[in-house]
């Protein structure tokens, strides 16, 4: 026996099916996420740049200023300017005569530090490799005297780039030229690590020191990220980056952004310099035109290199680097392993309807984003999202799926278990009910009209008969009283031998009254049924039979009642024992139909009753049950009704039901 059970219970059905399914999708996230798979590195870092854009700009601290070496500065075009209230001719004016054509003199740089730092500046970071002499020697010498001035405050930019001697596998750094480096320590590299999508967004310190060339480390020692090397010469205190996440503040200029030649240009100086626009500042030089393509893809957008340092000082000076909340891989695997699995589990335990499931699932998957986009905007922590968060809409997909499928199950058996018992039309009634099924088979507490009907004489019956004879022509009975019942929104509960057992409000109600008088019907009809098949059986020389019908109304409880082995729709309870023990009183009386009073009250006003007494019932001797005869419905023909009694055996009790016919309605 526990056998069976454990074999049964552990069997593949629909509803075992979807937890197996919920720890496949546990485990498949568990496992991406553990192998830090390319697929779904792209796919979180997707959401990340989601929750970029969902957020919206930030205020940037009001300390950096980005003077941009922008196409206005390169086209030497009026057009291209970026304020129109400012005029510039490159070809009229010797100030920007250093900026007639690319590469720019080194002097452009040196007066544009002078001036940035006359008027106020805290730093100056350039962001341009000057690895090699210009063509003009004096240019060199005064950007050199420039940053010997301003030594310690000028931080110059380093590069990363292929090895020659590895074939490219691992990188060295590109220097500015020796004549520059009049503060070593003011020297950064400007190279971020491409992620995944080919965005960049990370502080890549660590990466990019493992990457250099191992002959060439020791010499390399010491230098810096660019974006620490500025806030260092700004004197400015920052929390280091290390390899977190930027914490990007907006869309392209969302820095305060000033055009390069603006600064060379004496007339639009000098309302710069009136605004002060750079005191206190630290004042970025970088690339923004199209032509020199420095754009890079980040979490925000396409935006230049000059402007990802200024993101990258702004994190660090404000301490909003954002880190992942697991670093370790395998870890974030095995937390999304008990997590989707465990959620998904109790999920499934909570709710019975699969479609609730589902519903709850993709809550709790939305749920899990919302708290994943509160961490990351306000938290600077990344969570897992995408993969946890497929799993679990995906277990509960899972759900709905083979609850579907469940159902479709649960309505064919369903089906095959009430066409036994109940027509084809009520069926399709309950079926088309938006109802649980499974609870229509589960045990509940309803009100019904409970129908007994058994064949009088059965046993002296089977004596005058061949085996052949008595089954046919019980079963040509039996065919007659379940069409009756069923015509009348019956259920047949089962045969008993010769007896019948049916009900009215089981499984699926029409009302009470409905209920009451449908089984009153349903007897009717069984009486005429009875009469047709003993005319006939007259004609053709069979021995004739008669029946009783025992009605009671009451609670009763419903379900699939047996073993593992053999189960069936049925009803029990008190009602269904008082419907019994007054179908055996109808051969004392002498009629063929009794009904209870709890039947007849939700009728009384439809039939025609004789009162035939109380009666103490097997079982139910303290209370004694009042008991009607049916004679047929108000203001109908009693020519059935007399016509039965007579064919009826007599007994002693008879005549009182012909002396109440008159009496009682």
């Amino acid at each position: 026996m526990v056998a069976e059970k454990i074999r049964r219970s552990w069997r593949l059905t629909p509803t075992t099916i979807a937890p197996l399914l919920v720890c496949t999708w546990a485990i498949c996230s568990a496992v991406a996420t553990a192998l830090n798979l390319e697929s779904v590195r792209v796919l979180e870092l997707q959401t990340q740049s989601l929750f970029f854009h969902l957020r919206g700009p930030v205020r940037q601290p009001d300390n950096i200023v980005i003077l941009a070496i922008d196409d206005a500065s390169i086209d030497n075009d009026d057009d291209a300017s970026s304020d129109k209230s400012l005029s510039k001719d490159f070809s009229k004016t010797k100030e920007l005569a250093a900026i007639e054509s690319w590469p720019w003199r080194r002097t452009a740089y040196a007066q544009a530090i002078e001036r940035v730092m006359a008027a106020g500046a805290r730093a100056v970071a350039v962001d341009i490799v000057l690895d090699v002499p210009s063509l003009f020697p004096e240019d060199d010498r005064q950007l050199q005297a420039t940053l010997n001035r301003h030594a310690g405050r000028v931080t110059l930019a380093a590069s990363h780039a292929p090895s020659s001697s590895t074939g490219g596998g691992l990188e060295q750094l590109i220097y500015p030229d020796s004549m520059f480096q009049t503060a070593p320590k003011s020297i950064g590299f400007i190279n971020y690590q491409s992620e995944a999508d080919g965005s960049l967004r990370r502080f890549t310190d660590s990466y990019l020191n493992s990457r250099i060339d191992p002959d060439l480390r020791d010499s390399q020692e010491g230098i810096i990220a660019f974006s620490q090397a500025s806030l260092q010469s700004a004197s400015l205190p920052f929390s280091p980056g290390g390899n977190r996440y930027i914490f990007f503040y907006g869309e392209e200029k969302t820095f305060p952004t000033i055009s390069f030649w603006e600064v060379l240009h004496s007339e639009n100086w000098e309302v710069l310099r009136q605004q002060r626009v750079f005191k206190n500042k630290l004042v970025l030089i970088g690339p923004t035109a199209t032509l020199l393509h420095d754009k890079h893809l980040t979490p925000v957008g396409v935006m230049s290199g000059v402007e990802i340092h200024a993101n990258a000082i702004a994190t660090m000076l404000e301490g909003r680097a954002i880190s992942e909340a697991v670093p370790n891989s395998p870890w974030r695997g095995v937390l999304i392993l008990l997590g989707v699995g465990g959620v998904n589990l109790v999920l499934g335990k909570l709710f019975k309807r699969s479609t609730s499931v589902f519903l709850a699932a993709l809550a709790v998957g939305g749920g899990w984003v919302g708290v994943s986009y509160f961490c990351f905007v306000y938290g600077g922590l990344i969570l897992p999202v995408t993969a946890p968060a497929i799993a679990i809409c995906l277990s509960g997909l899972s759900y709905l799926s083979t609850g579907a499928l469940s159902d479709q199950f649960e309505k064919r058996r369903l089906r095959r278990t009430l066409e036994r018992y109940v027509a084809s039309p009520i069926v399709k009634e309950i079926l088309s009910q938006p109802e649980d099924f499974q609870a229509l088979l589960q045990g509940r507490k309803l009100k019904a009209a409970v129908l007994f009907c058994d064949v009088r004489g059965f046993t002296s019956l089977s004596y005058q008969l061949s085996a052949e004879q008595l089954v046919a022509q019980l079963n040509a009975y039996l065919n007659a009283m379940v069409e009756a019942i069923v015509s009348a929104r019956g259920t047949i509960d089962k045969f008993i031998g010769d007896s019948v057992m049916a009900e009215f409000g089981s499984p699926v109600s029409q009302g009470e009254k409905n209920d009451a008088m449908n089984s009153i019907r349903a007897a009717l009809a069984m009486r005429k049924a009875l009469l047709q098949l003993q005319l006939r059986w007259r004609k053709q020389g069979k021995v004739l039979f008669h029946h009783g019908i025992g009605i009671s109304y009451g609670e009763v409880i419903a379900g699939n009642i047996g073993s593992l082995q053999r189960m069936e729709y049925t009803v029990i309870g008190d009602a269904v024992n008082v419907a019994s023990r007054v179908q055996g009183l109808t051969k004392e009386i002498g009629t063929d139909i009794l009904i209870t009073e709890a039947l007849r009250k939700l009728v009384q006003d439809k039939i025609e009753t004789v009162f035939v007494g109380e009666r103490l019932l097997r079982g139910r001797e303290a209370n004694p049950v009042r008991i009607y005869s049916l004679i047929g419905l108000k203001g109908g023909d009693r020519q059935l009704y007399e016509q039965v009694q007579a064919g009826l055996p007599k007994l002693e009790a008879e005549k009182h039901i012909s002396e109440d016919l008159d009496r009682e309605c």
